[in-house]
């Protein structure tokens, strides 16, 4: 049976309504939402339109913090400097210089913690502990470094250090470090220098050291 003529106008309105639903805006208002699930809050997600997309700032790496060492600030020219430790006894292992670009280091290691400590500035003349005998010191300028509670000696009645008492360097700064004396626990050292110059003290665990740093 032929369409009636009501039935063709009900065929063309049809075919017109779906061909605009497919017809890309190019202005106007925004393009409809795009709906991409439902948050936790039952609300519908919602995709933002490209030209929100466009306009978002782009994100950036956060840097990361620069954390200082604990104790190994910069240096210090003011003296004494003192430490309360971490020990009331406890032996020393080793005795260790070096030169580094901008300071020369003097290491103290202990095997059961850290002593209480002393640096300060020193003239002569000096003397050995106990006998106190003259005690010669290279030098123009000179550091006295008391260990309250550190010794060489074990319970053993053993040594626990046998390296070098007077060490002679040729350092930019530190040019002499003499053992001054180990008696009743109590250890010291005098360091001979090529002038004053400032600190920078710090301590480390793993092995247990001192670190005393002086600028050039």
């Amino acid at each position: 049976m032929p369409p009636t003529l009501a039935s063709r106008i009900a065929i063309l309105s049809l075919t017109l309504l779906l061909a605009a639903c497919a017809v890309t805006r190019t202005g106007g208002g925004p393009a409809s939402p795009v709906i991409t699930g439902v948050s936790a809050s039952g609300e519908p997600s919602v995709a933002p339109s490209p030209s929100e997309a466009s306009t978002s700032p782009p994100l950036s790496a956060t840097p990361l913090p620069t954390v200082e060492p604990s104790g190994a600030a910069g240096f210090a020219c003011d003296l004494p400097v003192e430490g309360s430790g971490t020990a009331t006894h406890t032996n020393i292992t080793d005795v260790r210089v070096g030169s580094h670009d901008g300071y020369d280091r003097i290491v103290f290691q202990f095997n059961g913690g850290i002593p209480q400590y002393s640096i300060q500035s020193a003239t002569p003349p000096f003397m050995q502990d106990p006998s106190g005998r003259p005690l010669t010191v290279q030098g123009s300028a000179f550091l006295h470094i008391t260990l309250r509670g550190a010794t060489k000696m074990t319970d053993a009645g053993t040594s626990s250090y046998s390296g070098p008492r007077n060490f002679a360097l040729t350092f930019p700064e530190l040019v002499n470090l003499v053992e001054g004396g180990d008696f009743e626990a109590v250890s010291t050292r005098y360091a001979g220098l090529s002038r004053t110059g400032c600190l920078r003290v710090s301590t480390l665990t793993g092995p247990d050291r001192l670190v005393i740093d002086v600028q050039h």
